[in-house]
């Protein structure tokens, strides 16, 4: 009977390979001792020659032989793992800061994996490693608010920057021009045909009518892309900012708005989103105006807008618009179907001073004095409105500058800007662009002058058509769907960064929450002497986050593609920059805001800082556990509703336990990363892999995309969401007659099994996922 056998209790081997293999159960402990026959180490185990004079009787030779394979076995082990420890200790330190300061050892971002197995611990010369500290100190250092300022300039001395035409032309290619002498890796153009809609030949027109008396308020030069063509007239009915909330006043005072045209203030919603509220109650048309109150000095400007109820080309919605492509005959359901023009607000004073009924409710603190809700019952008056737009076919092209990643080049950021406006645009795309170009100068110089090898790669995305819906950014989003959600895990928007300087708006997927927390206690505040942007926000920021409008261009990224985004800019608390959108937002307006280029300068080093730690980090600095707080949250305020829905025959369980299933993936997702080899590329690559689709993973895939192209049931649009679950569910407490039952049955089914496909896919592989509740 062999001495191993009965040490070990099995059969006798020889035990020549060794490896450490850590449990996921979290015993890092633990050692596997990998048992092979075969000898590698090419040498058989035996006694020395020397020693064949002194050996002792032939009875003792098998215990000795036992002993010292065993002592030998115990050395290499012990040997290995001190080397193996020694090695992670040099190489992983500390994986973060902790307190932002950067006052702590970082990983390095040169590779340190070799293709072979060197076992020599030699100091080999070579280039400065650098750790996150160097790097943030690098990105502050090189950026210059000099720059910025002289990138802005090129918006000076220019009227309007429309899609597709010259001057947006022109910039695309001194763009293209910028990024190609940066030296980025690749600089490439991508082609997009589309229909936009143009004011016609003459103006628009907005006049009254009484008593056979037609007197024009006024004739515009702005318009309301997608607006429909044609002469309505009705009476005029004012409902503020055109929510459901103020609709509903409306009707409360017994006012018909049907065929009316109905007129209300900019702010709090889109005008897409007005104007499909007014449509639903039957109106006729629509006008928007700038109320004084919130948007000063601007009593004779007419903004610029469009009424497309999503983003893209409506007139190949789902499609991506390429020259090549054949599209079925369809238009997107959320064009208006009603005429829809923008008003100065001295033209609305005009308006309401003709009108002669309910004065406007005092909590609408209008900032037109007689503001008016609508005319008496025997008034004859009523505004007519004209719209002569027409369609026109444009080719708009998107700019890209690439950085490629050293490691993992096909995981990338990106960061994007509008470029067109329709008037000078320096708020709404200068700023934007201006950040975007200072940004790949910088990381740039970084990579080719000092040293920095990225893992990941950056790409740089220049707009066009953002004006009238984020075009240029949804038809990329849907020409290449099949890659991006696998590819991109983060977009970072820098439209319209700096419209004011005391307060800053903040919108963010959950996923960088902590991330961008992070990032602003590291980043000076600049309009004071000390403190950080984060002593600015303050520590309850995230109940702060403003959720992403149709508008923005960060929406389609997150909504349709399922790419976790941030967006965010310095604005002034309770009030609105005048002139957005505008032809007074010019450069020289622009400059009344304090500290302007300080303020660009600010925001640009949040993005490169956002930017950097997503291509720098072995993990993917994504906090999935946010969402499972953002589900505990939704729980919470669901549960208020259960007595309603058991007297339907229905539950809300398994809602509840499709969330405890998500909980529990992001734990075991949490427990697998603690667990894992961080210098393993291939487990690492895994399992940043799965932190990088839970934002996709929230996209219903019980939709179609073409019919419903917003399928996140966080921040889409529909009934397929958590927050209209939540509505619906408020309506079932206030009025349990207005509730469709299979309607609301088919919101639970979508939320619950999105939620557990969710969990199941955070869990990585089919044999660990629960298909139990």
């Amino acid at each position: 009977h062999d001495c191993l056998s009965t040490q070990f209790g099995g059969e006798p081997m020889s035990y020549t390979r060794f490896s450490i293999a850590r449990q996921t159960d979290g015993d890092n402990s633990h050692v596997e001792m990998k048992l092979s026959a075969d000898d590698e180490e090419g040498g058989e185990i035996g006694r020395p020659e020397h020693l064949h004079a002194t050996m002792p009787p032939p009875r003792r030779n098998g215990k000795t032989l036992c002993f010292l394979i065993m002592a030998a076995v115990l050395l290499l082990l012990i040997g290995f793992l001190i080397g193996y420890l020694s090695y992670r200790g040099r190489m992983q330190n500390v994986s973060r800061c902790l307190d932002g300061s950067g006052k702590c050892e970082m990983t390095p971002t040169a590779s340190y994996l070799s293709d072979d197995d060197e076992t020599e611990e030699e100091e080999v010369p070579g280039p400065r490693v650098l750790y996150w500290p160097d790097l943030r100190a690098m990105l502050s250092d090189k950026l210059s608010a000099v720059q910025l300022e002289a990138n802005l300039r090129q918006r000076e001395s220019k009227t309007s920057f429309e899609a597709g035409k010259v001057e947006d032309e022109t910039t695309a290619s001194y763009i293209h021009d910028q990024f190609t002498s940066f030296r980025l890796d690749e600089v490439w153009n991508d082609e997009h045909y589309i229909k936009l809609q143009d004011k016609g030949s003459s103006n628009n027109q907005v006049s009254t009518e009484q008593d056979g008396v037609e007197e024009v308020l006024e004739s515009p030069n702005a318009y309301v892309a997608y607006s429909k063509s044609g002469t309505v007239a009705g009476k005029p009915v004012h409902v503020n900012y055109g929510l459901k909330d103020d609709f509903e006043k409306i009707r409360n005072l017994g006012v018909s708005m049907n065929g009316t045209i109905v007129i209300f203030r900019a702010g709090k919603i889109t005008l897409a989103e007005k104007v499909a509220n007014a449509r639903e109650e039957g109106a006729a048309g629509a006008l928007m105006y700038l109320d004084p109150s919130e948007y000063k000095y601007t009593g004779k400007l007419v903004p610029f807008a469009h009424a497309h109820l999503g983003t893209g080309d409506p007139f190949t919605p789902g499609f991506p618009s390429f020259n090549h492509t054949q599209f079925p005959p369809v238009e997107s359901s959320g064009l208006p179907r009603i005429p829809v023009q923008t008003i100065s607000a001295e033209a609305a004073g005009k308006l309401f001073s003709k009108m002669d009924g309910h004065a406007c409710l005092l909590e609408w603190k209008s900032g037109i004095m007689g503001c008016k809700v609508t005319v008496s019952p025997t008034s004859k008056m009523t505004v007519k409105l004209t719209v002569n737009n027409v369609m026109v076919d444009r080719k708009i092209l998107n700019i890209f500058g690439a950085i490629k990643g050293f490691e993992e080049p096909d995981r990338y950021v990106v960061i994007g800007a509008q470029r067109d406006s329709w008037g000078p645009g320096a708020a709404k795309a200068g700023v934007g662009t201006a950040i975007l170009l200072e940004l790949a100068r910088v990381i740039s110089d970084m990579v080719k002058k000092d040293g920095y090898k990225p893992r990941r790669s950056i790409i740089f995305a220049s707009w066009s058509a953002g004006e009238f819906g984020a075009v240029g950014a949804t038809e990329w989003l849907e020409g290449y769907s099949t890659s991006l959600h696998a590819k991109a895990f983060t977009y970072i928007n820098l439209d319209a960064a700096v419209l004011g300087s005391n307060h800053m708006k903040i919108s963010a997927s959950p996923l960088l929450y902590s991330l961008l927390e992070r990032t602003m206690k590291g980043v000076k505040d600049p309009t004071k002497d000390s403190g950080s942007l984060y002593n600015r926000v303050g520590s309850d920021w995230m109940d702060k986050v403003v959720s992403l409008d149709l508008d923005n261009a960060a929406f389609p990224f997150l909504a349709y593609s399922g790419i976790p985004v941030v967006s965010f800019g310095f604005c002034n608390k309770d009030e609105e920059y005048a002139f957005l959108g505008t032809t007074g937002d010019t450069v020289m307006n622009l400059r009344k805001i304090d500290k302007l280029y300080a303020l660009m300068r600010a925001a640009a080093e949040v993005a490169g800082q956002v930017a950097l730690r997503l291509t720098h980090d072995h993990e993917l600095f994504l906090d999935f556990d946010r969402y499972s707080e953002e589900l505990l949250s939704f729980q919470e305020r669901f549960l208020s509703f259960d007595e309603e829905v058991k007297a339907l025959g229905l539950t809300l369980n398994w809602l509840f336990f499709a969330r405890g299933d998500f909980q529990r993936a992001a734990d075991a997702l949490r427990k697998d990363i603690a667990n894992s080899d961080r210098e393993n590329r291939i487990v690492r690559r895994a399992l940043n892999d799965r932190m990088m689709k839970v934002e996709y993973d929230f996209l219903s895939p019980f939709l179609s995309p073409k019919d419903a192209p917003f399928r996140h049931i966080f921040f889409g649009k529909g009934s397929h969401t958590l927050p209209s679950l939540l509505e619906n569910l408020k309506q079932l407490k206030d009025n349990k007659d207005s509730v469709d039952v299979n309607v609301l049955k088919e919101q639970l089914a979508l939320v619950t099994w999105t939620i557990k496909g969710a969990a199941n896919a955070l869990v990585g592989d089919i044999w660990n996922t629960d298909n139990e509740f």
